[in-house]
């Protein structure tokens, strides 16, 4: 079996749960996919593959959902996280494949233990800016965008929380793959990754959603952070052993 057959059958599987998690709590596409699809491909690859797939899932979910959109957040956290791209950039491409896994199982346990702790930031314009800063870089050097997003919007409410995230996830994500596109971090072994991953979405996306309307918001929380701690534990063990 070819090597970018295994990459096609990993991403499949991988951008299932990834959709699951998105659909069923507003975020988490990328905080599932990019520790496990680089145990595949590698941290950098997989975090351009993730941001690919994950510009078609949030935006399909934001043509869905728009009525429940606040688009000025949207703009300001859009804004802001084109201004913090250049310094992810920086990261992805000077550091070296192992310091970038690193770098992704922390933020990855470090947004397990702010969720766990019921951390909240403030809810201003200020905190809104400096929270889309963070995301950018965090985009180009990681692919998990999501935390300091959601922090920032948690105390919205349900609907208004998903729809306002998948906007800014969708639009921040297109300003990265061109970014991506015009670095060169776009080859064929991430091509095939994100292809697989949009073949997997929608059946994840459906699952989640589900969840979303029939699972109570805390007991799916507890279940996504086991998750995502044991992930990075894995990853980090990983690089470090």
């Amino acid at each position: 079996m070819s090597a970018l057959v295994v990459v096609a059958l990993a991403a499949v599987a991988i951008f299932v749960l990834a959709a699951l998690a998105q659909a069923a709590s507003g975020f988490g596409s990328a905080l599932v996919a990019v520790p496990l699809l680089g145990f595949v491909v590698g941290p950098g690859e997989a975090l351009v593959a993730a941001t690919v797939a994950g510009m078609v899932l949030t935006g399909g979910a934001w043509r869905r959902e728009h009525g429940h959109t606040d688009a000025p957040v949207v703009r300001r956290l859009t804004v802001a996280g084109v201004l913090g791209m250049p310094a992810g950039l920086a990261v992805l491409l000077l550091a070296s494949e192992r310091t970038l896994t690193v770098v992704i199982a922390v933020v990855l346990l470090s947004t397990v233990a702010l969720l766990a702790a019921g951390v909240r930031l403030p809810t201003g314009r200020s905190a809104q800016w400096g929270a889309g800063v963070t995301s950018g870089a965090l985009l180009t050097s990681t692919g998990m965008n999501g935390p300091p997003l959601v922090l920032v919007l948690r105390d919205e409410p349900p609907h208004r929380f998903r729809a306002t995230l998948q906007a800014t996830f969708c639009l921040q994500d297109a300003v990265a793959v061109v970014a991506f596109v015009a670095l060169g971090q776009v080859g064929p072994t991430v091509l095939v990754a994100a292809a697989a991953g949009l073949l997997g979405m929608p059946l994840g996306w459906r699952l989640g959603d589900a969840v979303f309307q029939r699972l109570s918001p805390e007991r799916f929380r507890v279940l996504v952070l086991a998750g995502l701690a044991a992930t990075g534990t894995v990853a980090l063990a990983g690089a470090l052993g």
